[in-house]
């Protein structure tokens, strides 16, 4: 089937797969390393949250002076 302007409608087109993964190509990731490395501050954060007077201590003084209060 053709629309008005002559051209083929999407249903009509059909490719192999095979044809179809020669141009569209997915990204592959390189190494799961980065996928799961946190950073140390990404860490150090992390472990303020999850302690809830460090978490609190944080909010009103700042991240760095309550994780050395607390884990320093």
């Amino acid at each position: 089937p053709k629309d008005p302007a002559g051209s083929p409608s999407a249903a009509s087109i059909k490719i192999k797969k095979e044809v179809a993964n020669a141009f569209v190509k997915r990204q592959k990731r390189s190494s799961l390393y980065f996928e799961y490395y946190k950073s140390p501050m990404e860490q150090m954060h992390e472990r303020c949250e999850n302690y809830p007077p460090c978490d609190y201590l944080s909010d009103q003084i700042g991240f760095s002076m309550a994780y050395n209060r607390f884990f320093g």
